[in-house]
């Protein structure tokens, strides 16, 4: 006979829209465990599984923290209630959260202000506080009024308690009205003939909570002005020659591991949650090209593709190469390029592969006794995908009518160890003699998109963005291969320029110095794109040439205070330890050569 040895949940804390599947751990009669599902259709030892979710609802409901959502709330601010921002927001565990949490907070009070305003209405910013919550106020936030995809059946009462059964699935998706309830996972073993069960084991859970919201970041134009991102695809598409980029490393659940991580919760660390946050996220920005970094191989294929496919993107992928990783292959991360079918169409893939370009350099130039060694220090497995895009939109000159408009995007993730300079530099370098070849055949816009591992002012930033990089820059001292030398060798011909850095050639407006505050102003770059607890600074960035096109707008960035309410990146609200860059292009009109 079947038993049940373990139903174990990976998560304790279940979150609205992230999907909970148990493992179950079962012992056959010959002592071997399995942990197969065993559908009625097909049971084994005269066996089968049936499960069943409830959630349990006390006749006392509570409201969950905004900020820490696994806290029952005590206070409520009530002017977010008389300014109708979603009630959830409202609720606080202590007078410390709610304090701690103010200078973020009354942010959404000025955006409602400004709305309200906008439509004559009257303004009240205040942030008068409820700290005597009680079932009737707080109710109002535990239900949506939606109605279940599972019809909801009675299941029985237990003192102040009521059980109802809202699934019959092994996985369940909490819902709205989960919320501030707690939910049980029960799996039993039936009898194929008799159905009638003969074992069970189920599992109990902490209440639900809502998927944390962070406040929308906006898009602003070079001209210092607010542009919608829920533009309608109308008015997208009739915006001729523009169009939009997004680069983003979303961290590799691999490298997502408690200890590194270990001031983020364990349920908003999980890929259960963050993929579905990730999603939301990028789906919400609307860019017309995506450029990913630190995409596993297995979450490409099973969740990235088919999701953003719905969303109309077609996806192309890069695995990192595999002689140095020795993990599972299916969970060696890569580069992932999506673009919007009905913006772009494909018409070439390249794939760069720096460890064949370092089999290549050490065959040419090391001594035979030392390529062991310039291999071992060369091999890295970083890989870059370079995609040639042909717009579907018109940006035809009337001296050039009926000319293809095509973009070359290029998406890369360089070598992190701070160790092997040399070698970043060079992969760099590497990467931009590919693109030189690239535009000398084409007359063609470049993207250079990624996680380059290196700060403003670096040898591989100065080489992007300079085209060259001074012959005393410290870090060409260190280079035991030679790689580097001459420095002279260390140019580029394409006019590549950071997109970031157009922020501070927008004209003063009022609200632009909170923006230009996210500036270094010695480079013009972001403050960060990266913010952890050991590390902060800027890691990624968005060339473009700047012959071919324009930058029309740009993501705004986060500023350092509103990340640090939560020790660092990830965090509930933001779910990988780098955060997204997003630029709006337009292409100049070509001129016919």
């Amino acid at each position: 006979m079947l038993s049940v040895v373990r139903v174990h949940l990976p998560s304790d804390i279940p979150i609205v829209g992230c999907e909970l599947t148990p493992y179950v751990l079962l012992r056959r009669p010959d002592s071997l465990l399995i942990s197969d599902d065993i559908p009625e259709s097909a049971p084994i030892y005269g066996c089968f599984l049936r499960y069943k979710w409830y959630r349990i609802q006390s006749d006392k409901n509570v409201a969950m923290c905004s900020i820490h959502p696994s806290e029952q709330a005590t206070l409520q601010c009530l002017a977010c209630v008389k300014a109708k921002i979603p009630v959830a927001k409202s609720y606080h565990c202590s007078p410390k959260c709610f304090s701690d949490a103010w200078q973020h907070h009354r942010l959404l009070h000025e955006r409602a202000a400004s709305a309200v305003n906008a439509n004559g209405n009257e303004e009240n910013t205040g942030s008068g506080v409820n700290t005597s919550l009680t079932s009737s106020q707080s109710s109002g936030s535990l239900t949506n009024g939606t109605t279940p995809l599972y019809p909801v059946v009675v299941s029985q009462r237990n003192g102040g308690e009521t059980w109802f059964e809202v699934g019959r699935s092994k996985t369940y998706t909490p819902s709205a009205d989960d919320i501030g309830h707690t939910l049980k996972f029960e799996c039993a073993i039936i009898n194929a003939e008799t159905k009638l069960s003969v074992g069970n084991a189920s599992t109990m859970m902490s209440r639900v909570i809502p998927a944390p919201s962070p406040t929308p970041r906006r898009l602003i134009s070079v001209s210092g002005v607010d542009i919608p991102l829920h533009l309608d695809l109308d008015s997208r598409l009739s915006s001729s020659g523009t169009f939009t980029v997004l680069s983003y490393n979303i961290l590799s659940d691999a490298y997502a591991t408690n200890e590194l991580y270990s001031y983020c919760p364990s349920w908003a660390l999980a890929w259960t949650y963050r993929r579905q946050n990730l999603l939301r996220e990028i789906v919400g920005y609307r860019a017309d090209i995506v450029c990913l970094q630190e995409v596993q191989s297995d979450h490409f294929e099973e969740f990235f593709a088919p999701e953003l496919d719905k969303h109309g993107y077609q996806a192309l992928f890069k695995r990192k190469t595999t002689e140095v990783f020795s993990g599972n292959i299916n969970t060696a991360d890569g580069c992932a390029t999506f673009f919007r079918r009905d913006r772009f169409a494909h018409v070439k893939k390249y794939e760069v592969e720096f460890n064949k370009a370092a089999q290549s350099l050490t065959e040419a130039l090391v001594p035979s006794a030392q390529k062991k060694t310039a291999l071992n220090r060369l091999l890295k497995d970083n890989i870059a995908l370079i995609v040639v895009l042909e717009a579907k939109f018109n940006n035809q000159g009337v001296d050039n009518p009926g000319k293809r408009q095509l973009v070359c995007v290029a998406n890369t993730h360089v070598n992190v160890h701070q160790e092997l300079k040399d070698v970043r530099l060079w992969q760099v370098h590497t990467l931009l003699k590919g693109l030189e070849k690239i535009a000398a055949s084409a007359d063609i816009p470049m993207l250079l998109c990624g996680d380059f591992n290196s700060a403003p002012g670096s040898a591989p930033h100065a080489l992007v963005a300079m085209g060259k990089v001074d012959p005393m820059h410290p870090e060409l001292a260190v280079d035991p291969l030679g790689i580097l030398r001459p420095a002279t060798k260390l140019t580029h011909q394409l006019p590549l320029v950071s997109a970031y850095t157009s922020f501070a050639r927008i004209p003063v407006v009022p609200g632009l110095d909170q923006k230009r505050r996210k500036l270094d102003p010695g480079t013009n770059e972001p403050l960060f794109t990266s913010c952890t607890r050991d590390h902060f600074g800027t890691l990624d960035y968005i060339f473009y040439s700047a012959d071919s096109v324009t930058v029309e707008s740009l993501l705004e960035l986060l500023d350092e205070e509103s990340l640090r309410k939560d020790t660092a990146l990830p965090s509930p609200e933001w779910s990988s330890d780098h955060i997204a860059l997003l630029a709006g292009f337009r292409c100049k009109p070509r001129t016919r050569r």
